[in-house]
């Protein structure tokens, strides 16, 4: 099973500070310097520097304010009449839910929540009724929601401390599928809603510990997977129209070998599933229902990340994980042609989806200098019309930096990719690196516009986004690396991370520090309590002790402990190993400064886990500041704290680093 259900939820997600950012102290003792020598110099020379002085400098450093001025929108739910795309937007500082008109008119605000994230799901199938799921401050505990035509808010899984979320759609536009763990926690059933009055009925109930993951659109068929061990799983079919729901076995094989369902074909005829049985890297295959044969749909040299279908079942979607970058390819199933767009604007397509007759099409431009704007083309003709502007107009992005894909050698000679940012500073003089670990421990560090990267990196500070072993994305051989080696071969990965960059002759080979969030913020602390490599560590709400972390994972979890335990260790049995590799129980070998950021509702990474980790340190005499979000979880989803956050990282780095 993918690894993101287990520790890693907000970094990657939006995916944070308030001062002006001052000049880098390097820099504002060279500017210094130049003003008390031009005074012994001739005024013919102090004139000329004069001039120079008064040229515009060649790049501008922004503050987090202005980073944050961008806008984050995703979702492209196509409503009944094919005149606008459903979105969540942080426009206001939190996410809500907007009507953008695919005429080009401006987006209209449809939730006006100051409190909650709202997370679009789509619009109902005819009309312009839509669902949308929320938690509580991050505690990840979503329901759904429906937001009536009027403007009426109902939660449709009300209730305490239970989780749920939307299945999908029967093909009749009358009834719709949800999941909910209300019944057992650990588990979650699955029920019919009707879309006239939202009545419901339990259709499955989930006593074998699977995990749901597709419908079929006429309501027949349920996918579901469960695992067997960290490298293993099977895909199940429940067929809820026989007599006596049972679940089938679909996915026989020897060895090791992953399986997950993507979606079902839209005449119901196939499963689309994913397995790695055949290689390194995950495949599309289609299982006949009725037939019950198999056969590959889409393979690549890289993963199949995900592959859909528009809802008229003409085109198929499908995205692949080229080396840290989502590419996508659109085939056209009347011709089995790849289908033929005009010239689009540059970056990397996102969020496709069709309208309900097939007409028009609906997707994201990305890039690693432009947020995500989104954009509308009639197919068959040369349109593409743009529908949001999302970047502040004051950033130029001839400021930005574009990331780089490349790979150094790690301490037994394997190659660790990662995404190298380098400052324009550098073009000048050396300057300070970091090395940013993602969560996971199976996530990837990815291509793509991050606020958060863009200032640290406009301020002066090179970043390598590592994918050290055990990251996704890499085939399996490489993501199975580190299982059972945590905080040992895959923190090697990050030590012989730091000696690529001070192989660089542009970087400061002694100012380099470790920054990440979740597992990334984990191996952040191990760095700086197991190592002496690195001169700060900013700790984002990471794991500092397996043992209670293990213990403590969410019921609806269940479905995944086993895959956690064979990865990591199981507690009641490896707590020896979990409690070595612990750095809340080494805090006094912290020597060089440590941040700590935290969110109080993380269900995931319990706040005393960063409790404790800074009062161990401090007890050690070295010094740690820490912060903490009252309303938030696993990752920041408000602008304000995002903001604050980012001013944070900025002014300790600049501090200390």
């Amino acid at each position: 099973m993918p690894r993101c259900p287990q520790m890693c939820r907000g970094m990657n997600n939006n995916k944070r500070e308030s001062l002006m950012i001052k000049l880098p102290p390097l820099i504002a003792v060279v500017c210094a310097g130049l003003m008390l020598g031009a005074c012994s110099k001739p005024a013919e020379e102090v004139a000329k520097q004069a001039v120079v002085e008064e040229k515009k400098p060649e790049f501008q450093t922004y503050s987090a304010e202005e980073f944050f001025k961008t806008t984050s929108v995703f979702g492209s739910s196509i409503n009944a009449d094919s005149t606008a795309v459903l979105v969540s937007s942080d426009e206001t500082g939190i996410f809500n839910a907007y009507k953008v008109p695919l005429d080009g008119s401006a987006p209209v605000q449809l939730t006006n929540s100051t409190v909650e994230s709202v997370f679009v799901v789509g619009w109902f199938p005819k009309d312009d009724r839509l669902l949308y799921s929320a938690d509580k401050g991050g505690d990840e505990l979503d329901h759904l929601y429906v937001r009536e035509v009027s403007g009426e808010i109902k939660d449709l899984t009300p209730g305490e401390g239970l989780k749920a979320y939307f299945v999908g759609w029967h093909q009749d536009d009358q009834q719709f599928f949800v999941a909910t763990n209300e019944r057992d926690p650990k588990f979650f059933d699955v029920y019919r809603y009707q879309v006239s009055d939202y009545s419901r009925e339990l259709i499955y109930q989930n006593d074998g510990g699977y995990s749901v993951e597709s419908i079929s659109p006429n309501g027949r068929y349920i996918a579901l997977s469960k695992t067997n061990t960290n490298a293993d799983s099977n895909l199940y079919l429940a067929d809820l129209n026989a007599e006596e729901v049972l679940t089938e076995l679909i996915t026989e094989h020897e060895g090791e070998v992953q399986h997950s369902a993507y979606t079902f074909s839209r005449d119901s005829k196939q499963l689309i599933y994913s397995t790695d049985e055949f290689g390194e890297f995950r495949q599309a295959w289609a299982y006949d229902l009725e037939n019950k044969t198999k056969a590959v749909n889409f393979a690549a040299d890289w993963d199949v990340s995900f592959t859909y279908f528009s809802k008229d079942g003409r085109y198929q979607v499908t995205g692949i994980n080229a080396d840290a970058q989502t590419k996508i390819e659109i085939l056209d199933l009347a011709n089995q042609q790849k289908l033929s767009l005009p010239n689009m604007p540059a970056g990397d397509l996102r969020g496709v989806n069709f309208s309900r007759d097939g007409a028009k099409l609906v997707f994201y431009i990305n890039s690693d200098t432009s947020p995500s704007n989104l954009y509308v083309h009639q197919l068959g003709s040369d349109s593409v019309k743009r529908l949001t502007d999302t970047g502040n107009p004051n950033i130029l992005e001839e400021n930005l930096v574009a990331g780089e894909v490349v790979r150094f050698k790690s301490f037994d000679g394997l190659e660790i990719p990662g995404i190298l940012y380098k400052p324009k500073q550098a073009e000048t003089q050396k300057v300070p690196a970091l090395v940013w670990i993602h969560g996971g421990p199976g996530g990837q560090s990815r291509k793509g516009y991050w606020a958060l990267i863009q200032h640290l990196v406009n301020n002066g500070y090179a970043i390598f986004k590592i994918n050290n072993r055990g990251s996704s994305g890499y085939g399996k051989t490489f993501y199975h690396l580190d299982d059972k080696k945590h905080g040992d071969h895959d923190l090697k990965d990050v030590v012989y991370n730091k000696y690529y960059l001070q192989s660089l002759d542009w970087v400061d080979k002694d100012r380099i520090g470790v920054i990440g969030g979740s597992y990334g913020g984990y191996l952040t602390m191990a760095a700086m309590a197991f190592t002496d490599e690195f001169k700060v560590g900013v700790n984002i709400f990471g794991v500092t002790n397996w043992v209670r972390t293990l213990e403590s994972i969410p019921p609806y979890w269940e479905a995944f402990r086993k895959s956690l335990y064979d990865e990591l260790g199981d507690p009641s049995t490896d707590k020896e190993r979990l409690h070595s590799i612990s750095p809340v129980f080494f805090g006094h070998k912290v020597k060089s400064p440590v941040l700590v950021v935290q969110g109080k509702n993380d269900p995931r990474v319990l706040k005393i886990e960063s409790d404790d980790m800074v009062e161990a340190i401090r007890a050690g005499g070295t010094y740690v500041d820490y912060l903490v979000f009252d309303d938030e979880g696993h990752g920041f989803s408000k602008k304000a704290n995002r903001i604050e956050a980012s001013n944070k990282y900025l002014s300790f780095l600049q501090a200390h680093l």
